[in-house]
Parts: structure tokens; sequence; C-alpha cells
């Protein structure tokens, strides 16, 4: 009796998660819906967009981080600063962009270009969110002449010096990337990956952004790693502004103390808690971010 009560208590609870899942799946659609995305054709396939904000502000192409796409790039800086013309693209796999290639940053790097030629926007600050960021650092290496400032938000760092052996995998296992398991694991969020539950909302649906997780676990997250030689941090031309919690588990702040010495021209500014999404920082963040764009050389 005892077994067959727990069966039917495993059912329900599993039904409800799916009849829960299925909920948020549909409150993602219309969340998505109310962004209005653009979409251009690039010789690396179809990028989706937003173009938002102040069209006389200065330009920020912000970039976001696995699991998100247009809709987490253009909200994390729209956000913490006003006045600003914000171009959010969909990396590759994510919300409909195509994926033509292997889909490495070095590909997104210049598919990013693509995306400001046909915008007619000659320079931009770039920032780069979480997973994100690799592609930001890899578009300020190699167009300078397009940034003008370099923004990291609870970003991934290079590393400090070469490793053996770089990571194969830096993501969620390819069986969370669903709805049902997203969901029923967000409990965990905060331990985890120092996000609050609330986070799951922002990534469901899950299947529209399937492919650009798995290739940010597989090639983005890793890179730094695997070509560290191609990564020549001290190098970088762009000023920088490095924006991260002490109590990331995520993205742990270890890593950014480590590789803050490589860059040449970097501010940190540390935040005391908030997790990966700096929660509870709106004013402080939005403060350096403000301060930061307004100081940058009007003719860089």
């Amino acid at each position: 009796m005892a077994g067959h009560r727990a069966r039917v208590a495993c059912a329900v609870g599993l039904g409800l998660t799916a009849c829960a899942a299925g909920a948020a799946r549909w409150a993602g659609r219309r969340r998505l819906a109310r962004y209005p995305a653009r979409s251009v054709e690039l010789s690396h396939g179809r990028m989706v967009y937003l173009d938002g904000g102040d069209p006389d502000g200065a330009v920020v192409v912000s970039l976001h981080g696995l699991c998100g796409g247009h809709d987490q790039g253009y909200d994390a800086i729209a956000e913490h600063a006003q006045g600003l013309r914000i171009i959010a693209p969909s990396r590759f796999g994510y919300l409909g962009s195509q994926v033509r290639g292997e889909g490495t940053p070095a590909e997104q790097s210049e598919a990013l270009v693509e995306l400001l030629d046909h915008l007619g926007i000659e320079r931009a600050v770039i920032m780069g969110a979480s997973a994100g960021g690799t592609a930001a650092i890899r578009f300020a290496l190699d167009h300078p002449e397009r940034t003008r400032g370099l923004i990291l938000l609870s970003s991934a760092m290079p590393l400090a010096e070469p490793v053996a052996v770089a990571p194969r995998y830096m993501g969620p296992p390819r069986l969370m990337l669903h709805d049902l398991p997203m969901l029923a694991l967000s409990p965990l969020f905060p331990l985890v990956m120092s996000m609050p539950v609330s986070t799951v909302a922002m990534m469901l649906p899950i299947g529209p952004r399937r492919r650009g997780c798995d290739l940010d676990a597989r090639l983005s997250n890793p890179d730094m790693a695997r070509r560290f030689a191609q990564y020549p941090i001290e190098a970088l031309r762009p000023p920088v502004l490095i924006l991260h919690a002490r109590d990331d588990r995520l993205a742990p702040f270890e890593a950014v103390r480590a590789a803050l010495g490589r860059f040449p021209d970097a501010v940190l500014v540390p935040i005391r808690d908030g997790g990966h999404l700096l929660a509870g920082h709106r004013t402080e963040v939005a403060a350096a971010i403000t301060g930061f764009i307004t100081a940058l050389d009007p003719r860089a």
C-alpha cells in the first residue's frame, strides 16, 4: 500500500510539474512576442536582433549569456542605463539566429561586424554578459577600431595562464536543456548558480535557445582556455569595465582577480553580493555603466 501511494504521489507530482512547465512555456512565448525583433540575412546566416532605446544615444551592442537571446541581451543593459541605443542580437543558435560554419566566437565577431555594417554603425560599446563575454572580448581584440569600450557583466574571464587540458564542455547537461527539467531544477538555481528561482522564466521556452546553449557549452565557454594564445588580452586597446559579484558561483570572482592584471586598461567594480545577476545592486551597476560610457572619448 505504501509503495502504491508513493507511485501515485510521484505521478501527481510529475503531472503538476508538467502542467507548470506548459504554463511557463506559454508565458515565455507571450513575453518574447512583446519584443519587436527584426532579422537580417548575413553571410553567417540569419540574425535576429533588437534595435531600441534612444536612436541618438551612444550605441551599445549587448551580447547575452547561455540560455539567453535578444530579449535577455536587451534587458541586461536597458535595466541599467538610459539614453542609449541598444543593439541586442541573438547569438548563433538562439531565438531564430542561424549557424553557418562552426559557430565559434571568432565567427560571432565577424557576424557582428556585418550587423553593424547593415545598421550603418561605425563604432559601439560592446557588452558581454556571462557566456556572451567571450564573443565580446573576441570582437574587441579583432576589431578595436569598431569598439569604443568593452563592458564585461558577470562575464566569462580569460585565464591568467595556459592550462594543460582545456575543458570540453562548460554548461548545463544536455538533458537539462528542456522546459520540464529546467523548471523542475530551478529551485536549485540559488545554491548552484547564485541566481533567483524566478530566472527560469527568462529561459523558457528552451527549444528555440537549445542549439545556442549547446554551442556556448561546447565552443564559447571553453574557447579562451583552448586558444589561450589567440586571446592576447594584454593587447586590448579599448578601455574595459568589469562588473562582478564576489559571491558569483557560476563565474567565480577568483577568476576575475586572477585575470585582471592581463587587461591594460580596465576598471573593476566588485559587487558585494547579488550573485550572477547582481541582484539588488541596480543603482550601483547603473552608475558604473553610465559613468564608463559618459567618460569615453567621443572621438573614439
